[in-house]
């Protein structure tokens, strides 16, 4: 995505493209485990949005770029990736103002491996037990399903100044006309998530 910088200075000013793809990931887990729950947004057959909040296992390994989810497979979100493939995911840290997103595809898997890879007791409590002996809400159970979400792109946002400063920065820009950044806007290129996923593949 190019930016016009001459019309966005707060973009042109706070993007930071100086990092390594190991770097940007590192800062980029951090918003991650911080915030523990993103919003996954899908689009409907008829156009609409809609996002919901869930909560991805992981990040698992350093050089991570994809998200997983376990889901009720007979929820609606599962309709509409069906529909769609396309979808985003969104984390806000508020007590920091750090952001993520990640632009990309999902993949739907009932493979009995990667949900046992991913499962916990803890997960058992968004399905429950029916008490038909077959949906018994643990990992055997035909509603639990895998979304993965394969990005193309992530872009994050971290801050590089404390509340106060950022204020500062803010209030001083709004005074003189300056531009205020009081962060760095990073972006993992689909090249760079290639990249990696070709390295932690082999």
């Amino acid at each position: 995505m190019s930016a016009n910088k001459k019309l966005d200075p707060y973009t042109a000013k706070a993007e930071d493209n100086n990092h390594t793809p190991q770097e940007k990931i590192q800062g980029l887990h951090e918003i991650v485990k911080n915030v523990k729950t993103g919003l996954l947004t899908t689009r409907s057959a008829s156009g609409h949005l809609h996002s919901r909040a869930m909560a991805p296992v992981g990040p698992v390994n350093p050089d991570q770029v994809n998200l997983v989810f376990i889901a009720n497979r007979v929820s609606n979100k599962f309709e509409e990736i069906e529909n769609d493939a396309h979808v985003n995911v969104s984390f806000y840290d508020e007590s920091t103002t750090n952001w993520a997103s990640y632009a990309g595809i999902a993949k739907i898997s009932q493979d009995k491996e990667k949900i046992a890879k991913h499962w916990s007791r803890a997960t058992a409590a968004w399905f429950g037990d029916l008490k038909d002996g077959v949906h018994k809400g643990d990992q055997t159970d035909p509603r639990v399903a895998v979304i993965e979400v394969i990005p193309d792109e992530i872009r994050y946002w971290v801050t590089t100044r404390t509340k106060v400063g950022q204020a500062v920065d803010i209030a001083y820009s709004a005074v003189t006309g300056h531009t205020a950044a009081p962060g760095e806007l990073r972006t993992i290129t689909k090249a760079e998530i290639q990249l990696v996923q070709g390295l932690t593949s082999k």
